[in-house]
Order: structure tokens, then C-alpha cells, then sequence
């Protein structure tokens, strides 16, 4: 592979004007496609094989074009202390408010709350539901200002009034802002490593060129995909993530034959066949772990695994085409300042920060471990208490109109009130359908945790029902998830009495069954995506040891940063820091991105830095000797990479939503956790410890396994420093290797 790699970095630094052409060919055909594809349709979300979701489909079989998907407000009135709205004044006005609402464009029905018997007990709150035509990502700016000017008028009567519902969400999400911080400190943490503008310069230049065409190809297709506009999130944060990591890479090692004297175009070479291999692997191990996402088992999860692997892979591509082309157009650009004055390129260091540190824990490596895996063990150890749910309203700041609405309602009417159980009565096989479903109903509502059961609706056809069942509890209340399995578990008492039977749905319910499946999915997709990742890794150092030792650190810094999110997101330690003002269960797909994202991210560390030792200790180095040196050539550049993922994801603990800060922190701190803690201590202490038994393979095993070069060991006899080639650029010659 690196003789290959070798080849194909040589032939796109000679080539550079036909490669770069082809990618601008690319870019403008993806473009162009994408301004012709119809938008992206919000996907729903489906998750196959749970009880919430088949009572859904029940639903939209029996009851055809009652599930529309139009956009809701539940608005929420609330008398001054001591009064009610029931009282004259009030009622005109929450009456007034909802028929001027009624009215308003875009909107199928206004409920009148006295009419709808939608008042609670002590007459103090009262809510209308107001159902759109429309999604709510479809509503007019006109729709959306006459339901905030309706609030006003009735805020002007003396009533508190709140909105809940996804009728005042616009669908916006970061804003950008987020990818834009992080791309800032990407831009300085680059200018600071490489000193240089053109050095920084190229890896993002050539991130976002390969972010563009994958974005651009992900709207194009959506249509005949079936993508959805969320699909791509995830694929623009790796994208411009590896992107940038896998130009950088490259471009390090390009500076670094440059030093050793080679020619622009033999160094060019030399960069795609040795960091160009790394960069392969680590590739792959990204793009294992993202398409191992179809494992869990939802749709929407499986098309932004895939979309993102495409970027990915996209990503790679570009590290070995057109970064060598760029660095065709602009050899010396990329170098030092120093070096670009003088004319001379300066060798490589013989101690920097790398070897300091590596020294450091080579002489006590079994301290060194000791500390990193109990401190990450320490932190790891509150994820025994994670409990997964889905955060609604309640989690977002009380600055929001939706979590005051939540608020408003939960005191009205109940802390379950906000978080209805949905029961689908199948009757069907019962000869009388309505005796059938009330005693499904008298059944339930006897259930203790159970405040109230509304009245039951048919189909036309008679034989399937569906009632409200209201928990006395919070949806994301561990006692309200007990509730769901104790009703559950009535079920073969009812089907023995009646030919009926009932399935619990509902968005309280939904979470709950998905935090079942993905909790029950995370082992299987570990195993698959763990496993073939140490495959890949015994191909890339041909050992036993070192992929296993690289798992069992990503599971440890995986562990760590999910115990971390545990202490402050469910926990409640410093989450005012962070501006968490409601605590509660941990996203059900927290766990899964983690995972996904961070072992993609960790393997690249890994390749990047063990690649350098397996290398040094191929040519001939001791494995104590190996270690430092891998640290010398790459400890920098690993540092500088980690630090960008950390300030992208970092950037995102600033936005309003809990779940997005929740993210950020999580990834920032995982990526934290595995690149100074695992990859820059516990692993040259393990090899430490190990010594050449780090780099031992079976026999056999040497046998079945293929091999494939990574470290450039064909590469070694290449020309030596000081000549030239005759394709050489003349302009490429301006610059000579340093004699001592």
C-alpha cells in the first residue's frame, strides 16, 4: 500500500492542474445537482421492532388521516393569583385569544378550552391545542407572528400565557456559530504547529472543499434516498473533523522529508505512502464505526451513519489527491518561515515536547498507568447510575415560552399531565368492540400511579379504540417508566378475558422503548464495531497486543466522558456553570454517539501515533526507542488535531438546547480523555511495560493476515537526501537541506 500511495502522491503532485480540475469538476456537479433537488422532506422518526412504534402504524391503519403531522401549539392561560379564568374578564379573553387563533392562516382547528373541558380542578389554568395544516418547519412567518401577537393581546387581559408545541420552533439549529468558533481555533491552533499561513491554510482549505462536495451530494440525493434534512448534521461535523485531521497528517510528514532533504515531489511521495497509509486505516476505522450505526436498528440513525461514512471516505480521498496537488502548486509555502527566508530547510530536532514527555513516562510507565486508568476508572464509575430518556420541554431554560408552558400545566393539571400514555385497544377479535375496550380502560385505570383515563374514540369500522391515560408522575419520572411496564403486564389478563387486546404508545412511552432498544443494541454494536477494528489494527502494526490495548483504552475514555455527562447533565454537580437549569435522564442516543463518533476519532490518534513507533521500531529501534521517536515526529500534530476536535465540539456546550450542550460536553470531553490521557500517557506506558512483546503476532496468524505496508518499509531505500528528480519544478529548487 505505501508503494501504491507513494505512486499516487508523486502522480498528483506532477498532475496538479488535471487533479485539481477534476475536484473543482466534482464540486460543481454536486452543486449543481443539489440546486436542482427538490428539499429535503423532516423524515419521521421510526424506530422497527418496539411496542410504541407498531401501535403507531396500528393507528395509521385504523384510523387513516388522523396521524397528519401538522405542526401544534398547546397554549397555556393562567389567571393572576386569586382569580380564575373561569371568572368573566379572563374567559373573554382566553376566548377572544383562541378565536383570533382560529382564525389565522395555515391553521386546521382551535380547541376551546371551556368547551373542550380543558380547565384544571381550581379553575387557575386553562390550555387551547391548536392544530396546523402544515409542519411546523412549513409555517409561514405570518402564521407564527399571529400566534405571538394572540399571547400578547391575552398577556394585555392580566393572564400568564405560555406556548408549548412545535408551532414556534423554526427548525434552526446551531445556527452555524458552533462550526464557526471551532473552525476559528482550528485556524490559530494550525497557524501555532505549523507557523505558517499556507501550512494552516491548506487543511482547512481542503476540509471544506471535501465538506462541500459531501454536504452538496447529500441534498442531491435526498430525494431519491430518501434523506432527510437532519441526515447531513453528522456528516458535517466529521467531515470538517477528519478533514482537517487527515490534511493535516499529511502535510506534517511532507515538512518533515522536506527537512530530511528531499525534493518537493519526492517528499510529496514519501507523505502519501507513509502518512497517507496511516490515514487509509484510520479512515476505515471511522467509517466502521459510523455504517455500524444500521446495527442499532433506526432508520434515520443508519442514514446519517452512512452519509457521514461518505464524507469520511471523502475525506480520505482528498488527503491523497488533492492536498498533494496543492503542495505541487505551493512546495515551499507550507514551511516554516525561517526556512522560506534562509533557503534552508532545518532538519528535525533531536528532543522537543514529544520526546520530554515520552522520556518522562518511559521512565515511570507503571505509575503513569496506574493514575490515567483509575482516574478515567473513577470517572467512569457514575454511569452504573445512567438512566436514559429523552428530555422534552422540561429540560430546556425557563427563559424558553415552552418550558414555562410545561411548567404552567404541570401545576395545573399534574406532573403527568405533560406526558400522556396513549393505549390502542385492537378489537378485532371481540364480538363487542366497546365492552371490549372499556374494560381495557376500567382494567387501567385501576392501576395504581394512574390519575385519570379519558374516554374512548373509534374508528369507523368499530373495532379499534384509542384512550389518554394521565401518569400521576413526570414522563421522564423512573416511576412513570414503571408505570408503562406494570400496564404492559396486564395485557394477558385482558386478552384471557376479552378477544381484545392493547398496545401503550405515545411520545412518554416512545422514549421509554427506545432507551430499551438502544441500551439493548450497545453491547452488539460494540462488539461488531470493536472487533473489526481490531482486525484492521492487527493489519496496520502486525500485533496482538497493541489493537486490543487501543480498544480497551477507547472503551475507558468512552466510559469516563459518559460518567462526566452523568455527574453534571443527570446529577446535577455543576451543571449551573454550564447553564443547565433542569436536570433529568441522560439522551437515549447519547451512548451510541459517543461511541460512534469518538472511536472513529480515538483509532485516528492511535494510527497517527503508534504508526510513527511501529515504523521506528521496523527500521530497527528499540521499543523503548521506537516509543520516543513515534512521540518526536507526531506527539505535535496528535495534540494539535485533538485540541481542534475539542474546541469544535466544545463550541457547542454555548447553545440554549441541553441536548446540544450535552453532546458538545460529551464528545469534547471523550476526545479529551482519549488523546491526552489514553494516547499520550497509557499508551507508551503500555508499550513501556510490554517491550518487544508489544510488537509479538502468532505465527499462524502472521501467515493468514495480509500485508500491507503501512509503516513504508519498501519506501526506506528511497533516493537519498540532497536528490533531485528531473520533474522537479525549477521553483521547487530554491530551497536547500541544512548541512552540519
Amino acid at each position: 500500500m505505501a508503494t501504491f500511495l507513494y505512486r499516487v502522491g508523486r502522480l498528483a503532485f506532477r498532475r496538479r492542474w488535471y487533479v485539481a480540475l477534476v475536484w473543482a469538476a466534482v464540486l460543481a456537479a454536486v452543486g449543481l445537482g443539489a440546486l436542482k433537488a427538490p428539499g429535503a422532506a423532516d423524515e419521521q422518526f421510526s424506530m422497527p421492532g418496539i411496542e410504541s412504534q407498531k401501535a403507531f402504524d396500528l393507528l395509521e391503519q385504523r384510523f387513516p388521516g388522523a396521524s397528519a403531522d401538522g405542526a401544534t401549539a398547546r397554549v397555556v392561560f393562567v389567571a393572576p393569583d386569586g382569580r380564575k379564568v373561569t371568572a368573566a374578564d379572563s374567559r373573554r379573553a382566553v376566548e377572544d385569544a383562541v378565536a383570533d387563533l382560529a382564525g389565522g392562516p395555515q391553521v386546521a382547528s382551535a380547541a376551546d378550552p371551556f368547551r373542550a373541558g380543558a380547565v384544571s380542578e381550581d379553575g387557575s389554568t386553562a390550555y387551547a391545542t391548536v392544530t396546523y395544516e402544515v409542519a411546523a418547519n412549513e409555517l409561514t412567518d405570518d402564521s407564527r407572528a399571529r400566534l405571538e401577537r394572540a399571547l400578547t393581546e391575552a398577556r394585555a387581559a392580566g393572564l400568564t400565557v405560555e406556548a408549548g408545541g412545535d408551532a414556534l420552533q423554526n427548525g434552526a439549529g446551531p445556527g452555524g456559530v458552533a462550526e464557526i468558533v471551532g473552525v476559528s481555533i482550528a485556524a490559530v491552533v494550525l497557524l501555532v504547529t505549523f507557523g505558517s499561513l499556507a501550512a494552516a491554510g491548506l487543511p482547512l482549505l481542503t476540509a471544506i472543499v471535501g465538506v462541500g462536495v459531501s454536504m452538496a451530494a447529500i441534498t442531491a440525493l435526498s430525494d431519491a434516498l430518501g434523506l432527510s434534512a437532519t441526515t447531513g448534521t453528522l456528516a458535517m461535523m466529521l467531515g470538517l473533523a477528519v478533514g482537517i485531521d487527515y490534511a493535516l497528517f499529511v502535510v506534517s510528514r511532507y515538512r518533515e522529508e522536506r527537512a530530511h532533504g528531499r525534493t518537493p515531489e519526492e517528499a510529496t511521495g514519501l507523505a502519501a505512502g507513509t502518512a497517507g497509509s496511516a490515514v487509509v486505516f484510520a479512515g476505515l476505522t471511522v467509517v466502521i464505526a459510523l455504517a455500524g450505526l444500521a446495527v442499532v436498528g433506526i432508520p434515520m440513525l443508519t442514514k446519517m451513519g452512512l452519509a457521514a461514512a461518505g464524507a469520511v471516505v471523502l475525506a480520505v480521498l482528498i488527503a491523497l489527491t488533492l492536498v498533494p496537488a496543492f503542495l505541487g502548486f505551493w512546495p515551499n509555502a507550507v514551511l516554516a518561515r525561517r526556512a522560506r527566508r534562509s533557503g534552508r530547510v532545518e532538519g528535525g530536532a533531536a528532543d522537543n515536547g514529544g520526546t520530554r514527555w515520552a522520556r518522562f513516562v518511559l521512565r515511570r510507565p507503571l505509575p503513569v498507568l496506574l493514575l490515567g486508568v483509575v482516574g478515567l476508572g473513577a470517572l467512569a464509575l457514575p454511569v452504573t447510575e445512567l438512566q436514559l430518556g429523552m428530555p422534552g420541554d422540561e429540560a430546556k431554560p425557563v427563559s424558553t415560552t415552552e418550558r414555562r408552558a410545561y411548567d404552567a400545566l404541570a401545576d395545573g393539571f399534574g406532573p403527568g399531565f405533560n406526558g400522556p400514555l396513549t393505549i390502542v385497544v385492537d378489537a378485532r377479535g371481540d364480538s363487542d368492540p366497546k365492552a371490549a375496550a372499556q374494560a381495557v380502560a376500567d382494567r387501567i385505570g385501576g392501576t395504581e400511579g394512574v390519575v385519570s383515563v379519558s374516554p374512548a374514540r373509534f374508528n369507523e369500522a368499530g373495532d379499534t379504540a384509542v384512550f389518554s391515560v394521565v401518569p400521576s408522575t413526570a414522563p421522564t419520572d423512573e416511576r412513570t417508566k414503571d408505570l408503562v411496564k406494570t400496564i404492559r403486564g396486564e395485557r394477558p389478563g385482558v386478552e384471557a378475558g376479552t378477544g381484545a387486546t392493547f398496545e401503550v404508545t405515545g411520545s412518554t412511552a416512545l422514549n421509554i422503548d427506545i432507551a430499551d432498544k438502544v441500551q439493548a443494541a450497545l453491547v452488539p454494536y460494540l462488539i461488531v464495531v470493536v472487533g473489526l477494528a481490531v482486525v484492521l489494527l492487527m493489519l496496520v502494526f502486525r500485533s496482538l497486543l497493541v489493537p486490543l490495548k487501543a480498544a480497551l483504552g477507547f472503551l475507558l475514555s468512552v466510559l469516563a466522558s459518559l460518567g462526566a455527562v452523568v455527574v453534571v447533565f443527570q446529577q446535577g454537580h455543576g451543571a449551573g456553570i454550564l447553564g443547565v437549569e433542569q436536570t433529568g435522564p441522560i439522551m437515549s442516543l447519547m451512548p451510541i454517539f459517543l461511541v460512534g463518533i469518538v472511536f472513529g476519532l480515538a483509532m485516528d490518534y492511535e494510527v497517527f501515533l503508534v504508526s510513527r513507533m511501529r515504523e521506528a521500531y521496523v527500521h530497527g529501534e528499540r521499543p523503548g526507542q521506537a516509543v520516543t521517536s513515534g512521540f518526536r515526529h507526531s506527539a505535535r500534530v496528535v495534540v494539535a488535531a485533538a485540541l481542534i476536535m475539542i474546541a469544535v465540539f466544545a463550541g457547542f456546550i454555548g447553545e440554549n438546547d441541553s441536548m446540544i450542550k450535552m453532546i458538545g460536553f460529551g464528545l469534547a470531553g471523550a476526545v479529551l480523555f482519549d488523546a491526552f490521557v489514553v494516547r499520550m500517557a497509557i499508551v507508551p506506558a503500555v508499550l513501556a511495560l510490554l517491550g518487544d512483546k508489544a510488537w509479538w503476532l502468532p505465527g499462524w496468524l502472521d501467515r493468514i493476515l495480509p500485508r500491507v505496508d503501512v509503516e513504508g518499509e519498501a519506501l526506506a531505500h528511497r533516493p537519498a537526501p540532497g536528490d533531485r528528480d528531473p520533474a522537479d519544478e525549477p521553483a521547487a529548487a530554491g530551497l536547500e537541506p541544512a548541512r552540519t
